[in-house]
């Protein structure tokens, strides 16, 4: 599994990809749809028509790395008619990998350093 810096950016491109796409391909939907620079050291997050696979692809030092994970059972859900791109945080990413909606997910007040007050994350 990837273990982002704390703070990337998680971008999920919301229409079907096509998954034969792999680094060229998919970097090219990060410039041209997203419009996006793919070597940012973001995640960008593509999921294809079935809702069963998904890849995410980001740059680190070295080069472009590419994560896939196809479900054997079930579907990813997220609220595809958010708009073209979405930012997500990690944990929302998580989440949806994990099988859990975004959308039932109940949120409760916590403390977040420096604002000195309880917030709904």
């Amino acid at each position: 599994m990837l273990l982002p810096e704390s703070g990337v950016h998680v971008w999920l491109y919301a229409p079907p990809t096509d998954m034969r796409k792999s680094f060229d391909g998919l970097s090219a939907l990060v410039r041209q749809k997203l419009s996006e620079d793919p070597t940012s050291g973001e995640l960008f997050v593509f999921i294809n028509r079935k809702r069963t696979q998904m890849k995410v692809l980001y740059f680190d030092q070295g080069g472009y790395c590419l994560w896939s994970k196809r479900l054997e059972a079930g579907r990813f859900h997220f609220d595809a008619r958010s708009g073209e791109k979405r930012v997500l945080s990690w944990t929302e990413l998580k989440l949806i990998i994990e099988g859990i909606d975004l959308a039932s997910v109940r949120r409760f007040k916590r403390y977040r350093h420096g604002s000195g007050k309880a917030v709904a994350v």
